[in-house]
């Protein structure tokens, strides 16, 4: 009877004891298991690229595997479906452009994800000013100045963009309100294709992301008019933005950002914006960021999420304002 009442009381010690022992919180947890990146767009192109130069730094310090998964189609919306039906446990994020989450679901309504509320937001990661080029032979050196000649020769300049709805769609058509012109608009399937037929001639102008036109604008095959966006490009410190050319409200930058599934845990987010934040800090990283005209531009998760908001209202307005419609 002695020994079952010493029993009973050392259990309950124990019991109680226990209770005070710390548990582990999701930060000290997280990871243990590789992380997938995922990237709603092929390999080779300048969101896998930045998800490349993440994934060697995160590896190191969060201490476990983050390999690429590039989930390309539907201007980004496939790579963002499987993002947000995965676990939200900080082991599936999503390195997504403005377009996927803000852009394409005004494109199509239908897409199966809310971005504000199928998404923990991470961080910005980078802004890509886009940058308005023509051929160096063309008679103009100013944003202003293509605007003239449109105005002489109205709807018959040809004008390439990435697609319909795509960030170069939009910013020609924020171009063309503020200077009160229009273009004839050509629209083609990826940077790629618009880009060969304008260096071929059988375009004259585009707006594109400064990572994809730099390489033509070094070797002079290219030549930049004007940046949509809110401050020059350190690469291209002489190319005035549009604003500075005194055409409002063009401002047209195409962030990256880093996401997870909605519901994943505070303490995992921080942990992983903190790394990421130190990742783009890194001077190896920020150099060859900044080298392919790609800005380093890490936000709270807080900042990021009210940009997330602001940019899906606002894209909205200009898609439904200019009756833009998705590509059949």
């Amino acid at each position: 009877m002695e020994f079952s009442r010493r029993l009973f009381g050392w259990m309950t010690a124990s019991l109680a004891a226990s209770s005070f022992i710390p548990t582990p919180t999701h930060a000290q947890e997280f990871p243990s298991r590789i992380i997938r990146l995922v990237v709603a767009f092929p390999a080779g192109g300048p969101t896998d690229f930045v998800a490349r130069l993440l994934a060697d730094k995160l590896k190191g310090s969060l201490g476990q595997s983050v390999i690429i998964e590039n989930k390309p189609g539907a201007n980004g919306a496939i790579g963002a479906e499987y993002v947000a039906r995965a676990e939200p446990d900080g082991h599936t994020l999503f390195l997504t452009t403005v377009g996927a989450v803000a852009i394409t679901p005004h494109l199509n309504p239908k897409v199966p994800y809310d971005s504000l509320r199928d998404f923990a937001p991470i961080t910005r990661l980078v802004r890509n000013t886009t940058i308005l080029v023509v051929r160096p032979e063309m008679p103009v050196n100013s944003a202003n100045e293509l605007a003239a000649l449109a105005k002489e020769r109205p709807g018959a300049v040809p004008f390439a963009s990435t697609g319909l709805g795509s960030m170069p769609h939009l910013a020609l058509e924020l171009f063309q309100s503020a200077a009160g012109v229009k273009f004839l608009h050509v629209p083609y399937r990826g940077a790629a294709p618009a880009l060969t037929d304008l260096l071929g001639g059988q375009v004259q102008a585009m707006f594109a992301d400064a990572p994809v036109l730099m390489p033509h604008i070094a070797a002079g095959k290219l030549k930049p008019l004007g940046a949509a966006s809110v401050d020059r490009n350190t690469v291209l410190p002489n190319v005035a933005t549009l604003a500075e050319q005194n055409l409002a409200d063009t401002t047209a930058d195409n962030w990256y950002g880093l996401l997870a599934p909605a519901k994943t845990p505070a303490p995992v987010i921080a942990k992983i914006r903190d790394a990421t934040a130190a990742a783009l800090a890194d001077p190896d990283v920020a150099g060859k960021l900044t080298q392919s005209g790609a800005i380093p531009a890490a936000t709270s998760s807080a900042e990021f999420g009210q940009l997330l908001a602001d940019e899906l209202a606002r894209w909205g307005r200009v898609i439904r304002e200019k009756g833009i419609k998705a590509e059949p």
